[in-house]
């Protein structure tokens, strides 16, 4: 029989808080105990264009000369070696190497003038949170998340609907691998932060073969392709009999809790509890990862490369009911999108690459009737340097980068900022990440004026800053 130790400290009803806490401080399962005590944070109170978002990063910077900025009339040195082909949005020229898109761009929108200062790949940090990174240890390599980061949209997302959809599908997935795992690193922006673990992204976890490998280069075989659950697929010696009777041990516990449920700040501890069994054992969790359910001729549609089927398993995710789905296009290799001297894997893998995942998921989901109600988001922490290397790759540059957006009401064909004439910085309408977060929560019908509970226990606003961009809705 479990016991809770202590004196006679109680509080309404008995006991401690910090008993409490010390009781379910291992967690069952092997999973960490939630932030059980965090306040109840507003909800959404705004009439939502979006049911769910689709944010795909292409972590490195994809170039903006080499995407969807293209500037022919540029020198030599600048204007690189694609050719501009015409697209159905006049004033658009899209490179030769995304023809497909190109064939579909009066089908979303493209903002030519996101800008910020933090001109390195620790960027992915406010790309994803609307926040810069804050100050704090991260590691050797001074990349690592911390604690003390900032909540990821994503992660906001899944804090505002905890206390509504109760033990549902999770909110916030992250796939095909956290952000850094394949390179070994843990880069930030991507979890929870302060707002606490129980927040972090579920998140699968795919495998490069070894050395050297890019899974997103090639194609990838069904056995790769299993996304395992990262943290909540049980290891091969817990069985579901030892998951049981983990559970039992925990019902043990409950009735010792029972004297302490006319505290509202323990609400979310049976809810958390709860969840972390269900999504261990559901077997409607597991049939949405499983990608196999798919026909062949859409998978070859998405690509079967690693992208191409994390995007695909995206879109499995969002009509199983996750609100808020990353894919990731990360840098197995050390390079990819940060294409320093790669024109090669620019033009054989990565814009081809991009160009039939991003076309098959727009396509794929209007043919759904989800494209209404499902924003799409698609761009890197970063673009490329104006001047090219020898071998055709670019710097890091963020002063002027590319964004797409689809979906949710964004009007198809729509065009916002103008870059100056070697694509380095606005000419017109700069646009921050602040500028992209509040879009994302506008479109969710997430109020900017939400506050939420960090680690001090302080309310704090959703945003510092940004305002919604409005101009690409219809």
């Amino acid at each position: 029989m479990l016991n809770i130790l202590g004196g006679p400290k109680a509080v309404c009803g008995g006991v401690t808080r910090r008993e409490l806490l010390q009781a379910g401080g291992a967690g069952l399962f092997g999973l960490s105990l939630p932030r059980v005590l965090a306040a109840e944070a507003a909800q959404p109170n705004r009439r939502p264009r979006a049911k769910s978002v689709m944010f795909l990063f292409l972590f490195g910077g994809p170039s903006q000369l080499e995407t969807f900025d293209m500037k022919p009339n540029a020198p030599s040195g600048i204007r690189g070696p694609f050719r501009p082909i015409a697209s159905r949005t006049p004033g658009l020229l899209i490179s030769e190497h995304l023809p497909r898109l190109a064939a579909m761009s009066d089908r979303f929108g493209v903002v030519r003038t996101v800008t910020h200062r933090h001109n390195d790949h620790n960027a992915c940090h406010i790309i994803q949170t609307g926040h810069h990174m804050p100050p704090a240890q991260r590691g050797a390599a001074m990349v690592d998340a911390t604690d003390k980061d900032w909540p990821a949209m994503g992660s906001v997302v899944e804090y505002l609907d905890r206390s509504t959809r109760g033990h549902g599908f999770p909110s916030y997935v992250y796939v095909p691998n956290r952000l850094g795992h394949i390179q070994g690193y843990d880069r930030s922006g991507q979890y929870a932060g302060w707002l606490g673990r129980s927040y972090n992204p579920l998140a699968t976890e795919v495998r490069k073969r070894g050395p050297g490998d890019n899974p997103y280069f090639r194609n990838c075989t069904d056995d790769e392709l299993n996304f395992r659950i990262n943290g909540l697929d049980p290891s091969p010696e817990i069985t579901l009999d030892r998951l049981t009777s983990r559970r039992r041990l925990g019902e043990q516990f409950d009735a010792q809790r029972r004297r302490v449920d006319s505290a509202p700040s323990l609400r979310f501890f049976d809810q958390n509890q709860e969840r972390a069994y269900s999504l261990v054992t559901s077997t409607s969790v597991r049939e949405a990862f499983d990608i196999r359910n798919e026909p062949d001729r859409l998978r070859d549609r998405y690509g079967r490369h690693l992208f191409g089927q994390s995007t695909l398993l995206g879109r499995r995710l969002i009509e199983a009911g996750a609100r808020f789905v990353t894919v990731l296009w990360d840098a197995p290799d050390g390079y990819s999108w940060d294409s320093h001297v790669h024109s090669d894997d620019l033009q054989n893998h990565l814009l081809p690459g991009v160009d039939q995942t991003l076309s098959a998921l727009l396509g794929d989901l209007e043919d759904r009737g989800l494209l209404d109600e499902t924003l799409v988001v698609c761009l890197g922490e970063m673009g490329r340097s104006p001047r090219g290397t020898p071998r055709w790759g670019r710097g890091h540059w963020s002063f002027c980068f590319p964004a797409v957006l689809a979906g949710a009401g964004i009007r198809g064909g729509a065009l916002l900022g103008r870059s100056d004439a070697d694509a380095a910085y606005p000419a017109d309408n700069p646009v921050s990440p602040e500028d992209l977060a509040a879009t994302v929560f506008h479109a969710l019908g997430i109020d900017p004026d939400t506050r939420l509970i960090d680690a001090q226990q302080r309310p704090v606003p959703l945003l510092d800053a940004g305002t919604p961009l409005t101009r690409l809705f219809g």
